[in-house]
């Protein structure tokens, strides 16, 4: 007896509640949405805010282009690399097999014997013994010519490493530049940066900024995002309502080409990671270490 009480309560609520929305529809003149109009309609709110914060942003937005050569030669050893390296060598030398060259002057060595043994038979020999005999000493003959005729390059030139302006110093290191600029009124070395302008990408900027040297530098930028961003703000003195400081943000670039060493009043100089600190702000220097490998 409770269970068909039961059904017909159940029924009577959902006929009830299927009835309400219903007519709560039909007398509020509700519409239904699709999903796609509800986000397509978000996603341009959305933009129309993102036009308005940044047109009314009390921020000024600049990018700065982290320009980097990379290391030529390789570094010098340390006393540990050197004792691995020599383990590493023994190791192949003594697990290695004789080349083909190893395995002729053998050979050669055998004829040889063979022909100044009493029992030393010509017919036995092939025709062109002596030719590969002489062969075989003439490439190590000339192969020691060449190595003592060799002169490797120097590792370290003491005038150009000093050139402070040129690419080419301290080949072993990987190398930033540093452009001075125009700061208020004060002349800072500063990553080569410039500020955004409507309607280009932050990226672009970057760029931009690259191609204002008077150098002309080749650079392949490594992404679309920064890898870093550095804020400060005016001083209470000059700050506004529409003004009252500068985010700069960082790209990285990798230098695609050598430039001609520049005159020694350049703007800009080509220093090592341990030798920022001496040209950059201590706040400024401590964003663009976080982002700069020192190979």
């Amino acid at each position: 007896m409770s269970a068909p009480c039961v059904r017909m309560s159940g029924r009577c609520v959902s006929q009830f509640l299927s009835c309400f929305s219903r007519t709560a529809v039909r007398n509020g003149g509700f519409r239904q949405f699709s999903s796609s109009s509800v986000s397509r309609a978000a996603s341009q709110t959305q933009s129309v805010t993102d036009r308005v914060e940044r047109a009314s942003s009390p921020w000024t937005l600049m990018a700065a282009v982290c320009l980097q050569r990379l290391p030529v030669i390789s570094s010098e050893c340390s006393a540990i690399e050197q004792q691995f390296t020599h383990m590493m060598h023994q190791m192949e030398l003594e697990k290695s097999l004789l080349s083909d060259h190893e395995l002729r002057l053998l050979e050669d060595a055998e004829r040889m014997s063979r022909k100044q043994a009493d029992d030393y038979d010509s017919d036995e020999e092939d025709d062109r013994g002596d030719q590969e005999i002489m062969l075989t000493q003439d490439l190590e003959d000339s192969w020691e010519q060449k190595l003592k005729n060799f002169q490797p390059a120097l590792r370290v030139t003491a005038d150009v490493d000093k050139d402070l302006t040129s690419s080419e110093r301290c080949l072993a290191d990987s190398l930033l530049l540093l452009a001075e600029q125009q700061v208020g009124g004060e002349k800072l070395w500063l990553l080569p940066q410039t500020q955004w302008q409507e309607g280009e990408t932050l990226r672009q900027t970057a760029e931009r900024a690259l191609a204002s040297l008077p150098a002309g530098f080749k650079a392949t930028f490594l992404g679309n995002a920064p890898c870093g961003v550095y804020k400060y703000k005016l001083p209470k003195a000059a700050r506004t309502e529409s003004s009252v400081g500068t985010k700069v943000f960082f790209f990285k670039a990798i230098l695609s080409d050598s430039c001609p060493p520049a005159a020694q009043s350049a703007p800009f100089l080509w220093v090592k990671k341990s030798e920022l600190q001496r040209y950059l702000k201590p706040a400024y220097m401590m964003k663009v270490d976080r982002f700069i490998l020192s190979q």
